[in-house]
């Protein structure tokens, strides 16, 4: 086998050499994990998981991983990132003790728990790297299996770079199309739907990706037995093996401790997967889990002795070990002394990460110690101060928690009083906070050019003659003029390829632009998510079409907790500009209503939410977004697209704003607060109230995050006095929002006569029919007597009880 893996340039003596580095940094790698379990149980760290068992199938990947390739993977990847150059000592245990500081702990400025992994991908005013000259991790999330979609997205980058032309600094995220993505899970975790939606997806579109499956029998403390049909993820996946003529996957199966049949196996992988853009999935079997799964819990209460001393027998840097002594590579006293030299090395690597991640709350220590001590000279609650004064001096290794918390405690003791001490103290406590709260809550937007609040509106312009047409048209024009002027710009879903999606938006434009810029897919909506995930962060413009608003729940959690923190969680270093197109609204029936609205809102944080009540609207939003680096979702009205609008004669240029409300409708009775296809009904209400001679002020919300950012409606309301929100989503939901950022943001209440009130949908989705949309959602009549009882209640002579 030593022949297999030794290359023919080479000389014994340079293999000899790559060996016993490969060695090394397992072994360093191996004390990281036994180092890091004890500071998780003295109490220095949180929680860890760690990479051990899996260390020597990692070497053999990082060998075959080259630059431009990208990794999506989960917390057990930390060799790998060591043998790519990624990851230091001191990194590994700055990212356990959560240092905030990005460079001394680059793996998400301690956002994340130990064991997520990330490279960056931008430079620091948020423009790209070149990723054609770096190895390559997109940002780990923790959910099992959640790094799936993403990573099929990845493998799609790079057939896009190889077969359409003219994408503008293509060379800086790819050459033709050669790099691979790599993704990683553990052998349950293939379990979840989101890896069979991946693995059946990637086969249909023959992409360059290698899905690793480390299998160590176990999931946590479930066998796979209970996981896996047959026991063996590679078996019952045979069906999908690639044959002549056919797509499919090429599947290997390797032992995790066999180090040269490790090399050699991906080695073959690669080669697959780079030429010929064929899928590959290697089965690395027999890999033990040394520590068990986490620092929450003892294998030793899962496994029995048999299995326990089989997992010590084959522990993977025990075999490699032991074949280096029988292949000559080295001796038992050679390997003694170089584990003896990493123990010490290890050792010295955590106690520097620990000094640096202590460094600042030890000065601020000494700062508030000093101001305390001064305000207790200054009151005549000396003794309460000097105990918190007391209590900082013991603590030899503080938390800026822990400090800034003492000085806010300070000041209930001199509350009413007024000294110099105070004052410095109140400026100490300022000053820290605006400095350091951003190392917890930054980057949840863009700061850096490309946020969407910031881009300039623009109006649509209109011919002297401009003629009224279908909404729809105003779409596909618009999204003519992208794909003509933006090659880097593409759109997929389910029906938006040949028939030019359910509602024609995209009508011809498969055609003009081809199959790979306007696409189908499959049913499959998380991986459409993913696939939009993973090329936004290889420097396309991808819009992913999600076919109607409900079935964005299929890719709500890739949503939540993928795209939504990506900026968030790489502290700025990643980003993910990808639009996300669906509909909803005022459809009849359970589905396609646009009920979940307010559960979407208030998971999606980091996503901009973007509700327009028109077609021109909508592709408003589509121009401006593709001209921020934000992802965002865009909600087109399901029954707007007959509706007529006027044609614009400047496609592709004009820009709704984001965060931005607009009142469509005068008045000063009372102002009215809505969104999306609901707007009309409330337009045609508000034309039957003057009957009644009340005057609405309407407002459209456009943007639902961000929300009203120049406070444009509490403008109204010092004019009005008064104020409803009126939604279809259930109660409490959109409605609800809409409300605390009027109310408790905006401080709306101040200028209000009446009790501010929702008109929601019913708390069950909508019945179907015209009949069951009449009964579950707000109607003409709904909104009318609504309005109506608040002006009786304001003014009951002029407008007396209508029942």
């Amino acid at each position: 086998m030593q022949d297999k893996i030794q290359k023919e340039d080479i000389s014994f003596e340079d293999f000899k050499k790559e060996v016993l580095e490969d060695y090394k940094l397992a072994v360093t790698s191996r004390e990281c994990s036994l180092l890091g379990r004890r500071e998780v149980l003295t109490g220095k760290a949180k929680f860890g998981i760690f990479g051990d068992g899996k260390e020597i199938p990692q070497l053999a990947w990082a060998k075959c991983f080259k630059n431009g390739d990208f990794r999506s993977g989960y917390y057990r990847d930390q060799t790998f990132m060591m043998a790519i150059g990624q990851l230091s000592i001191e990194q590994f245990f700055a990212g356990l003790y959560a240092n905030t500081n990005i460079d001394e702990e680059p793996m998400s400025g301690g956002r994340q728990m130990g064991g997520h992994f990330m490279t960056h991908s931008l430079n620091e005013d948020g423009s790209w790297k070149n990723l054609t000259e770096q190895k390559n991790s997109s940002a780990d999330i923790s959910p099992t299996a959640g790094q799936m979609p993403r990573l099929l997205g990845l493998a799609q980058a790079s057939k896009i770079y190889r077969h359409v032309n003219g994408i503008q600094n293509s060379d800086q995220f790819s050459i033709d199309g050669n790099e691979i993505a790599w993704g990683t899970i553990g052998n349950a975790s293939t379990s979840e739907g989101l890896f069979w939606e991946t693995f059946n997806a990637a086969g249909v579109m023959q992409v360059p990706m290698v899905i690793n499956v480390w299998d160590d029998d176990y999931g946590i403390s479930v066998h796979a037995r209970k996981q896996t049909t047959k026991e063996n993820i590679s078996e019952i996946l045979k069906g999908f093996q690639k044959e002549k003529d056919t797509n499919g996957y090429e599947i290997l199966v390797v032992k995790g401790w066999d180090y040269p049949a490790l090399i050699e196996a991906y080695q073959k992988a690669e080669k697959i997967a780079r030429e010929q853009h064929v899928p590959v999935l290697i089965h690395v079997v027999e890999v033990t889990q040394p520590q068990g799964h986490s620092t929450s819990g003892s294998h030793e209460r899962y496994k029995d002795e048999d299995r326990l001393q089989w997992e010590k027998e084959h522990d993977c840097n025990l075999k490699m070990r032991e074949w280096m002594i029988s292949n000559g590579f080295a001796t038992d006293e050679e390997l003694s002394d170089l584990e003896k030299s990493v123990k010490k090395d290890v050792r010295k690597g955590k106690q520097d990460a620990w000094a640096a991640f202590g460094k600042t709350a030890k000065s601020e220590n000494k700062t508030v110690i000093s101001l305390l001590t001064d305000l207790a000279n200054s009151t005549e609650n000396k003794s309460s101060v000097m105990t918190l004064v007391e209590e900082l001096k013991n603590n030899d290794e503080p938390l800026k928690s822990v400090v800034l918390a003492s000085a806010r405690k300070a000041l209930r003791y001199v509350r009413g009083e007024e000294s110099s001490a105070k004052t410095q103290l109140i400026q100490w406590m300022d000053d820290f906070v605006e400095r350091t709260q951003p190392d917890y809550s930054s980057h949840l937007w863009s700061e850096y050019k490309g946020r969407a609040t910031q881009i300039e509106s623009v109006e649509p312009t209109y011919a002297d003659d401009a003629e009224e047409v279908d909404a729809r048209i105003i779409l596909r024009d618009n999204f003519d003029k992208i794909f003509e002027t933006r090659p880097e710009t593409l759109i997929f879903g389910e029906d938006s390829g040949k028939i030019g999606d359910v509602n024609q938006g995209l009508e011809g434009l498969q055609e003009k632009y081809g199959e790979l810029r306007v696409a189908d897919t499959g049913i499959r909506e998380a991986t459409i998510l993913g696939q939009g995930i993973g090329m936004s962060l290889r420097g396309l413009r991808p819009i992913a079409e999600i076919q109607y608003l409900d079935y964005l729940l299929y890719a709500l959690q890739i949503m939540s907790d993928d795209l939504a923190t990506t900026a968030y969680r790489s502290k700025g270093k990643q980003k993910s500009p990808l639009i996300v197109r669906t509909r909803g609204h005022r459809l009849e029936g359970i589905w396609h209503s646009g009920s979940p609205m307010g559960g979407i809102l208030n998971l999606i944080r980091g996503i901009n939410v973007l509700v327009p009540r028109n077609m021109t609207k909508a592709a408003g939003f589509y121009n401006t977004m593709l001209d921020s680096d934000e992802p965002a979702l865009i909600v087109e009205c399901l029954n707007g697209y007959r509706l007529k609008e006027k044609k614009p004669d400047n496609f592709g240029e004009f820009k709704t704003p984001v965060g931005e409300v607009e009142t469509i409708r005068k008045g000063e009775d009372i102002t009215v607060v809505s969104y999306g296809s609901t707007l009309r009904i409330i337009e045609q209400a508000a034309k039957e109230l003057e009957d009644v001679d009340i005057n609405v002020e309407i407002i459209d919300c456009q943007s639902l995050v961000p929300f009203d950012l120049n406070h444009d409606i509490v403008k109204s309301l010092e004019n009005t006095n008064r104020l409803l929100v009126v939604d279809e989503d259930v109660p409490g939901g959109a409605s609800a929002y809409i409300l605390q950022q009027i109310i408790d943001v905006q401080d709306g209440y101040r200028f209000l006569d009446s009790k501010p009130q929702t008109l929601t949908a019913k708390a069950h989705r909508p019945a179907f029919g015209t009949d069951g949309d009449y009964f579950s959602k707000p109607s003409t009549e709904d909104v009318f007597e609504k309005i109506y009882a608040i002006m009786n209640e304001f003014k009951p002579s002029d407008y007396p009880k209508l029942k």
